[in-house]
């Protein structure tokens, strides 16, 4: 989950698609039976959009015995998006909120000035296999946010707009998407979308979203005549409509959205336009100024030496 650590992703070969900007390789690393896939941010592309994290987890299996135990880690500056495929998550944060994750579900947390959570596999499904897959992407804050009220809000599964016509079929998480647009709060311009290719069908990606790109989990998708395997981030660039095609079908995730504008620094759990406030909230975490998490009081992710 998002403290996971992670390696820096790898920085694709050289293509022949003029549509595309950049193509990112995560590198996986094993948790103890349990694959995360870091695709952002590397050291040539730090966000798209307002996208500045996105891993992807699984699809592993919890063998009996085994859970998922993020203890209670801070964040500044940013939302967390988790969005489930398989399995379940109990959320527990420092606002008092506990809510299991299901999958298709949305959870936004905004940490603003600061908030802490913890991420664990429900005590009810704890002694048996369980499949776990999914996203933890990070949306940085606009300037003018970055230092709000923290706040959480889960959009079911059922709340969110799907499409299914002509062998594409999905759902809008975030922003706007061929008219279908979803209730989940935006704090800046993002987009960010599920979609399903049956074999032989394509989907046009509009230019209107200032930065995209898709990150392919699973079949193989083809752009302009260049076909590219699962476990892709692939950055577009701007200004062109973009058609997406896979021979023997696919599903991947569309993100991205309008550029902040202004720098941001990454450290650990922590987002900032700032490098000062990011070494505040090191020192804050470090001498217990955040608030607790009700429920998971007894352990915490100590500040990273580094």
């Amino acid at each position: 989950m998002s403290f996971f650590p992670g390696n820096d992703p790898n920085i694709g070969d050289a293509f022949a698609c003029d549509a595309i900007e950049l193509m990112i390789v995560p590198n996986a690393r094993d948790i103890d039976g349990f694959e995360v896939r870091r695709a952002l941010p590397t050291a040539r592309r730090r966000l798209v959009g307002p996208f500045i994290f996105f891993d992807r987890m699984g699809p592993a299996i919890l063998r009996a015995g085994k859970a998922l135990d993020v203890r209670p880690h801070p964040h500044i500056g940013l939302s967390t998006v988790t969005y489930l495929f398989d399995g379940k998550i109990r959320h527990r944060d420092s606002l008092g909120t506990e809510m299991v994750i299901a999958p298709g579900d949305v959870n936004l947390m905004t940490a603003g000035r600061g908030i802490v959570h913890s991420e664990r596999t429900p005590e009810e499904l704890r002694g048996a296999p369980m499949s776990v897959s999914g996203l933890q992407t990070w949306l940085a804050l606009p300037d003018d946010k970055e230092e709000m009220a923290p706040v959480f809000e889960n959009t079911s599964a059922r709340s969110l707009p799907e499409f299914d016509a002509e062998g594409v079929c999905g759902r809008v998480v975030i922003g706007a998407f061929h008219g279908l647009k979803s209730p989940v709060k935006a704090y800046s311009d993002t987009l960010y979308a599920d979609i399903h290719l049956d074999p032989g069908a394509s989907v046009q990606i509009p230019a209107d979203a200032e930065e995209r790109a898709i990150y392919t989990l699973s079949g193989e998708v083809v752009i302009a005549g260049d076909a590219f395997p699962p476990d892709r981030l692939l950055v577009f660039r701007p200004g062109d409509e973009i058609v997406v095609s896979s021979a023997s079908g696919a599903h991947f995730m569309l993100f991205g959205g309008a550029s902040l504008g202004s720098k941001r620094y990454i450290w650990w759990n922590f987002v900032s336009s700032s490098r000062e406030r990011i070494e505040q909230a090191k020192h804050e975490w470090k001498t217990g100024r955040f608030d607790i998490v009700p429920g998971d009081e007894e352990e915490f992710v100590p500040l990273p030496e580094r």
